[in-house]
């Protein structure tokens, strides 16, 4: 199934078209050799542990853990960090609506992952990786 960039797809279109599992935000799958990254704007900045945004055609995506440091060589941290040398095709949704999952296309990494400070999902404050990401233009 090709995918239309802006098109709005569900959990479970994601799910199958990818073979990945239908929970998380970064969600790995070996069978398709793909990333998909969903961000979720629907909570507020205050209930969301997780700050991703978009500045200058760069999207900033927050890494994977809602409590405590998070490590850049953890699970898919670690794949993201690494997949301009891993093979590893990534593709980013946004969800604005709860269900709705718009494709945004495929991305790769625009620069270093950047260490941040962020709340968690406690409430305290955190080490966070930030993945400045930018779309491909080849789909």
């Amino acid at each position: 199934m090709e995918l239309i960039r802006g098109k709005v797809y569900s959990n479970p279109d994601i799910c199958h078209i990818f073979k990945c599992s239908p929970q998380g935000g970064m969600r790995r799958s070996h069978q398709t050799n793909t990333l998909v990254l969903i961000s979720n704007q629907t909570l507020s900045n205050e209930d969301n542990p997780y700050h991703d945004y978009w500045k200058d055609a760069v999207f900033y995506y927050t890494g994977m853990g809602l409590s405590g440091d998070q490590r850049l060589d953890f699970a898919q941290n670690r794949t993201l960090a690494e997949s301009d040398t891993n093979g590893v095709s990534v593709h980013l949704f946004e969800v604005y609506q709860p269900k709705q999952y718009t494709y945004r296309g495929k991305v790769k990494l625009a620069g270093e992952p950047i260490k941040s400070i962020q709340k968690d999902s406690e409430g305290m404050d955190r080490n966070v990786w930030v993945f400045p990401l930018k779309l491909i233009n080849d789909d």
